[in-house]
């Protein structure tokens, strides 16, 4: 017999994002309204009001959500990256996930003022939290034996700043020579011969 039970075991903030996920893919990000969103969820105003002050506030979390399922879903089975080509492996479909994912792309459509602040003046939570990981895979291939000697943090920040030009712009890079596979592959190699044994200190 199936269940008509609702589940009351997804946290009710879950189903607000949902909420204004759907409301920023119909109408884009300028025209939602947190009183918009409560409709959508089918709660108060107020309902909405007591988690988020404002829409910054509820895309700072609906962004990081998004973005850190994302990066999950990208990792290998293993759960982290244990050689190189794992590392570029997951690199690559991490960025090709961003690129295709519908509100990343929706907001570039509409809102592509959105992303800014996390490009020009400081990384959002969701890349903060992937630096972190990055680091510690760098570090965990350096005692492993098949990452490069070299600061983990800055080439923990060094891929994520090449990653942001592959997830952003490969579109302005593709043309009757070159696809987008050509990039990815590219992508892979880039990381790879970046990080490989003996390479540039």
């Amino acid at each position: 017999m199936t269940s008509t039970e609702p589940d009351t075991s997804r946290d009710p903030q879950d189903e607000y994002l949902d909420a204004a996920r759907d409301c920023i893919l119909d109408v884009g990000w300028r025209r939602t309204t947190l009183t918009e969103v409560a409709r959508r969820a089918g709660v108060s105003r107020m309902t909405i009001y007591r988690s988020w002050s404002d829409m910054g506030a509820l895309l700072g979390d609906l962004m990081t959500r998004e973005w850190a399922g994302i990066a999950a879903a990208s990792r290998p089975a293993t759960g982290r990256p244990t050689s190189l080509a794992d590392l570029a492996t997951a690199l690559v479909d991490l960025v090709r996930a961003l690129r295709d994912n519908e509100l990343f792309v929706r907001i570039v459509e509409l809102d592509p003022e959105l992303l800014l602040p996390y490009l020009l003046s400081r990384p959002g939570r969701s890349q903060q939290a992937l630096l972190t990981l990055l680091e510690e895979t760098v570090l965990a291939g350096q005692e492993a034996g098949w990452a490069r000697e070299g600061d983990p943090r800055l080439l923990a920040r060094t891929m994520v700043l090449a990653g942001h030009g592959f997830v952003l712009s490969a579109l302005t890079m593709v043309d009757d020579r070159t696809t987008l596979g050509d990039l990815d592959r590219a992508l892979g190699d880039l990381v790879e011969r970046a990080l490989a044994p003996g390479g540039p200190r």
